[in-house]
């Protein structure tokens, strides 16, 4: 059994149920939009994001409608902007489907995912969890606002070590914190606790894009192109730190503004990232992050949330894609 089957099987029971109201919560009246969220549903990745919270709350309290209502709006804010980015980034493929946008074109692609996030604030305000919509609605807007920066930065190539951890932590942390702190905020939890479990899943966020950082550059099949980021511009913490210490930086940039160059540059490039340490300290800063989640994490009393939290944690730097 993998490490993640292992966690799932914890929470069996609350998946099963949050998978249903998650179905029932993207049903539409327009046939067209019906298809496209049962090719959704049909896809679905590893719902990471609902077993943090679902985990979350059931380390500190018990699973309940509320929890559902929160995991159900990740979801589908998280959704919602993964179709949003596939226009944007023109790509016609997601973990070995077609995209939205690949089979209905950008314009269905935008609305369904104006859609699925309408569909989430709506389910919050039905079942009058407003607490869980504002911590919903200030990851969105600290993951616009991290998108942006990094657009910003693309253009300039100036990305430092501290602006890339701002980046990463509006654009792929505050969601997961945002997971964590809701599933706190479903059972009742005081608002140091919740802050407390937002901390955890931001920290945890960080450790889980920076290994993204490093499967991009892995000889293993990832599940996504090789050396996507460089091919996207995308200035990520082992090219950062190379960039610092290799001889060669004019050249490196010149080779990622090109968007990886010919495959020989590219090649070269990757090879210039692991001579000069980039990926020896991007695993140092990933384990840095993780054990400070950790600490975080074992403030609380030891319970089976807690060993599912734990091992979820564990699982982010031994994944392979």
């Amino acid at each position: 059994m993998s490490p993640l089957d292992r966690i799932l099987k914890t929470i069996e029971p609350e998946m099963k149920a949050f998978e249903a109201h998650f179905a029932q919560s993207v049903k539409s009246n327009a046939p067209l939009l019906d298809r496209v969220t049962k090719y959704i549903l049909k896809r679905k990745g590893k719902q990471m994001r609902p077993m943090l919270v679902l985990l979350s709350a059931k380390m500190l309290g018990e699973v309940q409608e509320a929890t559902h209502v929160g995991a159900s709006l990740i979801e589908l804010l998280h959704t919602a902007s993964l179709v949003h980015d596939d226009v944007v980034d023109d790509a016609y493929e997601r973990r070995g489907f077609f995209s939205i946008n690949a089979l209905w074109k950008n314009k269905i692609a935008v609305l369904v995912g104006d859609f699925l996030l309408s569909k989430g604030l709506l389910l919050s305000v039905k079942h009058k969890q407003y607490h869980l919509l504002e911590i919903a609605s200030h990851a969105v807007e600290i993951m616009a606002e991290g998108e942006l920066i990094q657009m910003e930065k693309a253009r300039r190539m100036d990305i430092t070590e501290d602006v890339y951890y701002t980046i990463i932590r509006g654009k792929t942390a505050s969601l997961l914190a945002a997971c964590t702190s809701m599933g706190a905020a479903s059972v009742g939890r005081s608002e140091a606790e919740v802050e407390h479990m937002r901390l955890f899943g931001e920290k945890l966020g960080m450790a889980f894009q920076i290994k993204d950082d490093l499967l991009d550059l892995d000889h293993n099949e990832t599940g996504k192109p090789k050396n996507g980021d460089i091919k996207e511009r995308k200035m990520t913490l082992p090219l950062i730190y190379a960039l610092t210490k290799s001889p060669h930086r004019s050249k490196m940039v010149s080779i990622v503004k090109r968007k990886g160059g010919t495959s020989e540059e590219l090649n070269w490039l990757v090879a210039e990232i692991e001579k000069f340490g980039g990926i020896e300290y991007a695993q140092r800063k990933m384990e840095e992050f993780r054990l400070d989640a950790l600490k975080l994490l074992h403030t609380f009393p030891h319970n089976e949330g807690r060993n599912g939290l734990e091992e979820l944690a564990n699982y982010i730097l031994t994944r392979t894609k």
